[in-house]
């Protein structure tokens, strides 16, 4: 069981408040809100703290009563951040210089969070990457400084324990998890060579083979580096600015794939256009991407990174796995209409499709049964505020700003992994007063002269793809038609009987097809007309037969090609027909 309720912290224009989670979201009974305006919130990786800076001090409370811990005289923080076992907090406040201090101040700074004594005092001007990064037992912690990596150890900041020596280090990424640590690191091209990212397991940094693995490619002026939470594999998502084809307008991408054993592959995308998304399974033995031009694809993707389901084409362009791993919500936010898709990730089942319009933000509460949408400032500065979610899609909690106030921020309480454990899956919605906003059927523009008249089917601006499943069969075979399946077991025994030396078996008697015989091809109606029907009937269905075996192989089909496979009963029995009255 759950230790207690998720809370929520919001921070507005009125201040900052921590609310009791779903479904009641009512006021913090022990955290009275700060009028003051903040510029920033955060909890601890256990959710045990919470702290935030109002522009006159940094203040740690204790999420459950909120006593205070420490107090820090720090008005122009900006950022903040906790290490993951909650002993020290970092404050970061924008790089300054004045008479008294040409070089500036140090403006990042480590400090004890019991105590409240300064551990240590750094100089990051660039606000990319200015946290530390650390293991899961803060027994190393890393930065990037001047393009190179630097290691502390058990949070001694007075001594680099280990440096990485590399041509300019734009990016990092530390696993997570415990020892041993490992981290990505990305390296830009130059000058004609090509960008890579290696993989290093730490304190093996320097020498040939010191890498775990390596991938470089072209056509790359940053990355994103995502690890898996088991740290056993990266996905590498590469971008450039400017698409010098100039299909896109934002820029080109590719996706990449790196495990620590050695393996690397690039994943290939069923569409062109860009990579709106990728969002690893909590499981770690799945990812899915949100790819493609408008209306997007989502494909999940198993380690190998075969394609395992086909979510079909929709208005979407982002990905959600629940914390854990059940549920997959795809959305479509930003300039898209606020579409939500809630899928059962275990029977690749639709669970509700609500609709978030106007939403900037999306976040699963730890006990994966709710979600938060809201609408932030500066990002929209209208019809601010934020709804509490049941995945089924009823809305069980509204908030709207006042006029002329903003919503900045909302973000959920967090809790060490295992605390909620997973529940069965509901498809009927969950109760609510507030009803749920299921998102409505779009239909095509009818000018108002047509609109009295029937409806008939009109061409569309893209053609929608349904989803497909692409998993592979229990004896670890893709579902084969009885034709392929039955080739691809003569191709086998040919090649094993070619291993042993054997004379290879006789091939069976092909069995006459019904629809399809040459028995009936060479028979002739008498009547040129009823003989020309009969004709095209075969030739379409032994298109269907070969488009069967593309699906069976793992193609992804286009819908029209879906379509005419659903006609083949309809062929049959037309076929049928015409050779009954012969």
């Amino acid at each position: 069981m759950a230790p207690c309720v998720p809370l929520l912290a919001v921070r507005g224009s009125e201040g900052t408040a921590l609310l009791c989670g779903p479904p009641q979201c009512e006021q913090h009974p022990a955290f009275q809100r700060d009028p003051r305006v903040s510029k920033t919130l955060t909890f601890s990786r256990d959710g045990t703290l919470f702290g935030w800076c109002n522009g006159q001090s940094v203040s740690v409370v204790r999420s459950s009563d909120g006593s205070v811990v420490s107090t820090f005289d720090l008005p122009k923080t900006t950022l903040l951040e906790f290490s993951p076992l909650g002993s020290i907090l970092v404050t970061w406040q924008p790089y300054t210089k004045t008479q008294d201090s040409p070089q500036g101040e140090a403006n990042l700074q480590l400090w004890d969070v019991q105590s409240g004594q300064l551990l240590k005092a750094l100089y990051q001007k660039k606000v990319d990457s200015w946290c530390p990064s650390w293991s899961e037992d803060e027994k190393i912690s890393v930065r990037s400084v001047n393009n190179e990596l630097h290691f502390y150890e058990n949070n001694d900041y007075n001594s680099i324990a280990n440096k990485l020596h590399m041509q300019k280090v734009s990016d990092f990424a530390l696993s997570p998890g415990g020892q041993p640590s490992k981290v990505a690191v990305y390296v830009p091209g130059s000058k004609g060579a090509p960008s890579f990212v290696r993989l290093y397991q730490y304190p093996v940094l320097g020498g040939p083979t010191a890498a775990l693995a390596n991938k470089s490619f072209f056509k790359a002026d940053k990355v994103s580096l995502q690890w898996n939470r088991k740290a056993s594999a990266v996905l590498v998502t590469a971008s450039t600015e400017v698409d010098q084809t100039g299909a896109s307008y934002y820029g080109e991408q590719t996706l990449h794939y790196l495990a620590v054993n050695g393996e690397t592959a690039v994943v290939q995308l069923a569409k062109n256009g860009p990579i709106y998304d990728v969002a690893w399974s909590p499981s770690s033995t799945e990812f899915c991407v949100v790819y493609g031009f408008m209306p997007a694809k989502a494909t999940v993707y198993n380690l190998k990174c075969d394609p395992v389901f086909d979510f079909g084409t929709g208005p979407r362009n982002a990905a959600y796995y629940s914390p854990q791993g059940h549920i997959l919500v795809l959305a479509g936010f930003g300039n898209l209409q606020g579409q939500m898709e809630v899928w059962d990730m275990k029977k690749y089942k639709q669970v509700s499709k609500p609709q978030a319009p106007d939403a900037t933000y999306f976040s699963w509460c730890p006990d994966g049964e709710h979600v938060v949408t809201a609408t932030c400032s500066p990002r929209l500065r209208v019809s601010n505020g934020y709804k509490i979610w049941h995945y089924t899609g009823s809305v069980l909690h509204k908030w709207d700003a006042a006029a002329g106030s903003e919503l900045w921020e909302v973000r959920w309480q967090p809790f060490p992994e295992g605390s909620f454990p997973e529940r069965p899956i509901k498809y009927q919605a969950a109760p609510s007063g507030l009803g749920s906003t299921q998102a409505p059927p779009t239909q095509a523009y009818r000018p108002p002269a047509l609109r009295h008249l029937p409806a008939t089917a009109s061409a569309k601006l893209h053609e929608e793809e349904p989803p497909q499943d692409l998993r592979r069969g229990p004896a670890g075979e893709k579902s084969l038609s009885k034709a392929a399946l039955k080739n691809q077991r003569k191709r086998e025994a040919k090649k094993a009987a070619k291993q042993e030396g054997k004379p290879e078996p006789e091939p069976e008697p092909e069995p006459v097809s019904t629809p399809v015989s040459n028995s009936q091809l060479e028979t002739s109606s008498g009547d040129p007309e009823t003989d020309k029907k009969i004709k095209n009937l075969k030739k379409k269905l032994k298109a269907i037969e070969e488009l069967k075996e593309q699906q069976a192989s793992g193609k992804v089909l286009q819908k029209n090609q879906l379509e005419k496979m659903q006609k083949e009963e309809q062929l049959l029995k037309e076929l049928q027909q015409l050779q009954i009255g012969q």
